[in-house]
């Protein structure tokens, strides 16, 4: 009995949370296609996108559409089921079953099995030996291009990874970044902020007005990086960015925050694309830089009152 077959249905859908765009770039790398191709994929009408599957290849072209953002679904592959060409293995049962003749693979001369063709003489296993070597010295020969057609999927394995890493990109909301990238990044935003303030300072030396109006800039533009970089350590815990929005919270916010410096990323690839590449040396000094600013201001708010407590009884002690 033939064990079920299966395809690939795709018919446009995503997966939660996800970005068309982001999917559209998913299936382009996985199919290794075009954009056009990958766009009729997403006109509404169901496209099997693979087809004549056990159940195990099924399930891994499954979980690999699935983590690119298709919600794709596994059904039964009919036309395959109900072939009534035999298998390699139903061939060989019935071969055997019968009463055991052969076809000299030269001549075409039917006989009862043998070692040597009766009708002209050849040595079955040399023959086929000697084909077998000047098939694999012969070039293969180009495989003719199929007619395009806009409405069929493309050909290529699925169940090949996505590229090994994202591309980096720090003024979008689309990417992935690790926890280490997000302490460096946001390091180097709070540097780049510093000769702002030495500009406002100036500015508001000169003219209040001008002052107000380049502390907002600096601000507005503060919040935006914070928030491209914010969105993209969220994606690569696999979260929806627009829980951005709970730093706003009281309380919440604050656990939230601590959240996103603690929990990792997620392993492989997710719905938002590729993890990101490894850390650089620059961005890890950035990122020990980022924590030693709070643990230097924890220890100067300890020493200073102290010192200032020593200075103020060494002079009451001089003047006694």
């Amino acid at each position: 009995m033939n064990q079920p077959r299966y395809k690939i249905v795709f018919d446009g859908q995503l997966m939660p949370e996800a970005s068309l765009e982001t999917v559209k770039e998913n299936l382009a790398r996985l199919f290794k296609s075009d954009p056009a191709r990958i766009e009729n994929l997403f006109s509404g009408a169901p496209v099997a996108l693979k087809r004549d599957l056990d159940d195990g290849e099924a399930l891994q072209y499954l979980n690999a559409l699935q983590k690119a953002g298709a919600k794709v679904r596994k059904e039964l592959d009919q036309a395959a089921s109900l072939s009534l060409v035999p298998t390699e293995d139903e061939a060989e049962q019935t071969v055997d079953a019968a009463t055991p003749h052969m076809t000299c693979p030269k001549c075409g001369h039917e006989q009862a099995k043998a070692s040597e063709c009766s009708a002209c003489g050849i040595i079955i296993e040399k023959y086929l030996a000697r084909q077998a070597q000047l098939a694999e010295a012969a070039p293969a020969p180009a495989p003719l291009a199929p007619a395009a057609s806009p409405y069929a999927p493309p050909q290529a394995n699925v169940a090949e990874q996505l590229p090994q890493y994202s591309e980096l990109k720090v003024f979008s909301v689309s990417g992935r970044i690790g926890r280490v990238r997000y302490l460096g990044w946001t390091m180097a935003m709070l540097l780049c902020m510093l000769p702002l303030m030495l500009l406002f300072a100036g500015g508001s030396a000169i003219s209040s007005i001008l002052g107000t109006l380049m502390l907002v800039i600096a601000v507005i533009a503060m919040l935006a990086v914070g928030v491209f970089i914010g969105v993209q350590r969220l994606h690569d815990m696999d979260w929806s960015g627009w829980l951005w929005l709970l730093n706003f919270v009281p309380v919440i916010g604050s656990v939230f925050a601590l959240l996103m410096l603690i929990i990792p990323g997620t392993q492989g690839v997710n719905r938002y694309g590729p993890p990101p590449p490894p850390n650089s040396t620059g961005v890890k000094i950035l990122a020990w830089l980022f924590l030693l600013v709070p643990l230097t201001g924890i220890v100067a708010a300890i020493a200073i009152p102290q010192y200032q407590d020593y200075v103020e009884r060494a002079a009451e002690f001089q003047e006694q």
